[in-house]
């Protein structure tokens, strides 16, 4: 995931971010997790720093959304406590897998701070740079 990237798809999610006039965090990680990129909007919560992070890692570590991994994560699922693993994950939506042109894993973005679907539409609208 190069750094130009990146901060495309961060500056994609801070426009759709202030469409919906929302504030959020954003964290863009690389196919092994770690963060390439990241933006707090001015009066986003301190708590959903880490959150946007968690949200990114658990999407590329586990090569899904993280609405996708809610559905076995939850406390009925196959799967359950399973955000308890890899030095915590999260189980809601705003984190979307980053997949390149060939289908390999490029990375993740993770947004938070706002509705799960609103951080979900926020991601989407950053994972559409990988696209254009």
């Amino acid at each position: 995931m190069k750094l130009s990237v990146a901060s495309a798809m961060i500056d994609a999610a801070l426009a759709e971010a202030t469409r919906l006039k929302v504030t959020v965090c954003i964290t863009v990680v690389d196919a092994a997790a770690w963060p390439v990129a990241f933006a707090r909007m001015d009066g986003a919560p301190l708590g959903v720093i880490d959150v946007s992070g968690k949200k990114a890692k658990t999407a590329v570590l586990f090569q899904m959304d993280t609405a996708a991994f809610a559905k076995i994560a939850h406390p009925d699922g196959v799967a359950y406590s399973l955000e308890n693993t890899n030095g915590g994950l999260t189980s809601f939506g705003g984190g979307v897998l980053l997949k390149a042109a060939d289908g390999a894993v490029a990375g993740a973005v993770g947004v938070s701070g706002a509705t799960s679907a609103e951080d979900i539409d926020i991601a989407r609208a950053a994972a559409r740079v990988l696209s254009a």
